[in-house]
């Protein structure tokens, strides 16, 4: 099953040049079989422009999943930080393999709806 993350332009690249291997995120996907991720770019960009598979879903406490992710996070601890402010408990997907489309493909092609999800949305 692939799942739809919405992810800023920046962050999106970082993964698919290999520079980032973690995705945080506050919820994760729950049902089982989850084995690939679809990038959609978010505005400026606003296309789908690759998609990685997953390697794990890591559930920590914020400082544990810090210490584990940090050297590929692809973000500073400031940021980190400031996105887990307040939670008991963080989430990253870990890359495994990323490939960028050759072309990237408009959002209605994807998702029937064309609208973004603001974090993620099942793909059948």
């Amino acid at each position: 099953m692939k799942v739809l993350l919405s992810i800023k332009p920046e962050y999106a690249e970082k993964i698919l040049e290999g520079n980032k291997h973690y995705e945080f995120r506050k919820v994760i996907p729950k049902a089982p079989g989850v084995t690939t991720i679809v990038i959609y770019a978010t505005k400026p960009v606003g296309k789908v422009v690759g998609e990685f598979d997953i390697d794990q879903f890591l559930s920590e406490r914020p400082n544990d999943l810090w210490s584990i992710t940090a050297e590929y996070s692809g973000i500073t601890k400031r940021f980190f930080n400031e996105y887990f402010h307040g939670r008991n408990r963080a989430y990253a997907i870990k890359v495994k393999e990323a490939r960028r489309y050759d072309e990237p493909l408009e959002l209605g092609s994807v998702l029937r709806s064309g609208v973004a999800p603001q974090s993620f949305c099942y793909l059948t």
